[in-house]
């Protein structure tokens, strides 16, 4: 396979949707329950998110490589029982392998089948897309949902705790033992941020962050347009 496809206009498209202009946590506001009840650390966060991600690029290949054999009329039905079936299968791989973080996130790995977007990127794009990009939009619409996992997660913990990916190595794996941090030494901390209201406030933040900086991109680029339009309007006339 030619990786350099992946660089191509439509692919950077989609990446580009997934990890910022159509961002499943900060543009489209979906999958708030788990991220609001598991994202009290930056590592809960990172083992949902990824765990999320799996589901989403596993789901939208199925959906895709069998999207001419999935009669239209019963396809969401089907949908759901292939997003099932796969989240199930890495339930039971979390609580094999990864069992104390299994334990944490209990269970709202299960609830992953009920996550709308999963379902929304099956039926919006996978169904109607061949395999590759259906695989590159899970791939990428996963990621900027676990980023925005990480980032909420990381911002409470920094804030009610004072530490950085704690816990990483009893709930990944001792290989993850160098991602814990503890930025700030002696820290009191501030319950709020632990708790589900702080996650509301913190995810407020990140929400008006984003539309900040995308009024800051839009406005530099309107000059640009503008100043393109009039030259092509002199170069016409």
């Amino acid at each position: 396979m030619n990786l350099s496809i992946l660089f191509s206009e439509p692919y950077r498209k989609i990446a580009k949707d997934g990890l910022w202009d159509n961002n499943v946590v900060l543009t489209q506001n979906l999958a708030l329950c788990p991220l609001l009840a598991v994202t009290g650390t930056a590592t809960n966060g990172l083992g949902m998110g990824l765990a999320t991600m799996v589901v989403m690029v596993a789901s939208n290949a199925a959906v895709s490589a069998n999207r001419h054999l999935i009669p239209v009329e019963i396809r969401i039905p089907i949908f759901v029982l292939l997003i099932a079936a796969l989240v199930t299968l890495v339930d039971i791989f979390l609580n094999a392998w990864m069992h104390e973080l299994h334990k944490v996130l209990g269970l709202f790995i299960p609830l992953i089948v009920t996550n709308c977007v999963i379902l929304g990127r099956a039926e919006a794009f996978a169904s109607k897309q061949p395999l590759l990009p259906s695989m590159w939009d899970g791939l990428m619409m996963g990621l900027g949902f676990t980023l925005a996992m990480v980032a909420l997660g990381a911002a409470r913990e920094i804030s009610s705790a004072g530490t950085l990916f704690a816990n990483a190595s009893v709930l990944l794996g001792e290989s993850f033992k160098f991602m814990e941090l503890t930025l700030i030494p002696e820290y009191k901390g501030f319950l709020l941020m632990a708790l589900p209201p702080g996650g509301f406030i913190m995810l407020g933040f990140m929400v008006a962050l984003k539309r900040l900086l995308d009024l800051r991109a839009a406005k530099r680029t309107q000059p640009a347009a503008d100043l393109s339009l009039i030259s092509t309007q002199g170069s016409g006339a």
